[in-house]
């Protein structure tokens, strides 16, 4: 009588059978159904097309640490689907295993999360990585796979974002991006964050400021119309466009000439969030004597609590951008200066024009156009430092860095005349 063969098993190396062994696997083969022993099993099928002899293939189950019941199919040998399974099961006892199901999520998924869950941040903070996130963000990457991020297309991206905006902005927009990915790595659905260590533009390579004269400070009024009085504001106080939406009439002291920053006006989409500003932009900003006079008859008859600039149909005044007021008083300005321009270059000698071209100016601009017209005017930069509002007086001389070199020459010649009349 013949005994019954025993069912063959597929051949191992030794240094593989211990591996396996000491994550309690046991693999069959030739065997429809796989023989799961809890953890997972290794099951060889054929494809469908293809030559006979190329369609053996093999596939993995096993569980997630979630629970879920997984299947890995394609490896072209036994020794590929055993590595692959021993390194699934290795990350999982160290707390290291990757979903990859869940890395197919899309960057604008996590991203609309990880907006929500930034409640705790200031409006203030809020709207320019809202509109960060908007802008430059979600229309990248919105629709990419989380797992499909690479560093290389990061960076790639980071510097055409260069070639459009400063420094500041490139690292506010990173950060973004760098943020969700934090998240992911935490959730596991990525191993790694592929935006770390990714260089960005250093801060000293900014574009430089765009500042006003005080001609073209009266030329802007001018064109601005009935928004005149804002506009002086802006470029003589050094207030952000938030500090002065958020004004009352309370804070304004005609007879001292002063303005008291004491709470701001952030649009958060179409959302208005009034709050308080930080402590050290808390601050009492003087105002020139012809501001004062301005001032003076546009708050005739306002009520303490009445905001000294409201919008055209009531409430808070949003910042002005394309399409506005704003937009139409620069396209004006340009256009008369580069036809003054041409009128004086057509009447010079050597066709040149005395008269600056009109910059395409924000309202931040005439934030540094305040803190320009303050250093020609011989202010201190302690004082400067006071009425912007900034941190440290590091701050103030770091950003207006580039005001300084024509009046190094004024110092040469002073010392050059002190150094004279000690002779």
């Amino acid at each position: 009588m013949q005994l019954p063969r025993k069912r063959e098993e597929l051949p191992a190396t030794c240094c593989t059978k211990s591996r396996l062994k000491s994550i309690g696997l046991l693999l069959r083969n030739r065997s429809k159904k796989p023989k799961d022993i809890g953890v997972a099993t290794i099951e060889r099928y054929e494809l469908k097309r293809g030559p006979a002899r190329d369609r053996g293939r093999y596939m993995v189950r096993y569980r997630r640490p979630s629970g879920v019941q997984t299947t890995k199919r394609g490896f072209r040998t036994r020794r590929e689907a055993e590595s692959y399974l021993a390194t699934v099961q290795v990350s999982a006892l160290r707390g290291e295993y990757i979903d990859v199901n869940a890395g197919r999520v899309t960057i604008g998924t996590l991203g609309a999360e990880w907006l929500t869950g930034r409640a705790h941040t200031k409006p203030s903070g809020e709207r320019s990585v809202e509109s960060a996130w908007r802008v430059h963000v979600e229309p990248r990457w919105g629709q990419v796979q989380v797992v499909k991020v690479r560093t290389t297309d990061i960076r790639v991206w980071i510097a055409e974002l260069s070639d459009r905006v400063g420094p500041d902005s490139v690292a506010r927009i990173h950060g973004i991006l760098s943020g969700i990915l934090e998240g992911a790595v935490a959730d596991r659905r990525i191993g790694s964050n592929p935006a770390r260590g990714v260089k960005l533009p250093r801060r000293g390579t900014a574009k430089s400021n765009e500042f006003l004269t005080h001609a073209q400070v009266a030329l802007f009024a001018n064109e601005a119309k009935q928004h005149a009085i804002e506009v002086y504001i802006l470029a003589y106080t050094g207030l952000r466009w938030s500090e002065l939406a958020g004004l009352l009439r309370r804070h304004i002291d005609l007879r001292r000439g002063r303005v008291s920053v004491e709470r701001i006006a952030v649009f958060v989409g179409k959302t208005v969030h009034i709050g308080d500003p930080k402590d050290y932009e808390r601050r009492t900003v003087p105002l020139p004597a012809f501001v004062v006079t301005m001032l003076a008859e546009h708050c005739r008859g306002m009520q303490p609590d009445d905001i000294v600039f409201p919008a055209g149909q009531g409430g808070y005044a949003k910042p002005p951008g394309h399409n506005t007021w704003w937009d139409g008083a620069v396209q004006r300005c340009i256009k008369r200066t580069t036809k003054a321009r041409a009128e004086e270059a057509a009447q010079s000698e050597h066709g040149e024009a005395t008269t600056p071209p009109f910059p395409r100016v924000t309202p931040h601009d005439l934030r540094h156009t305040a803190a320009s017209l303050a250093i020609s005017a011989g202010a201190h930069v302690k004082a400067v430092q006071r009425m912007l509002g900034h941190s440290s007086a590091t701050l103030t001389l770091d950003t207006y860095a580039d005001l300084f070199p024509d009046d190094l020459d004024s110092v040469a010649v002073a010392l050059d005349r002190a150094a004279t009349f000690s002779a």
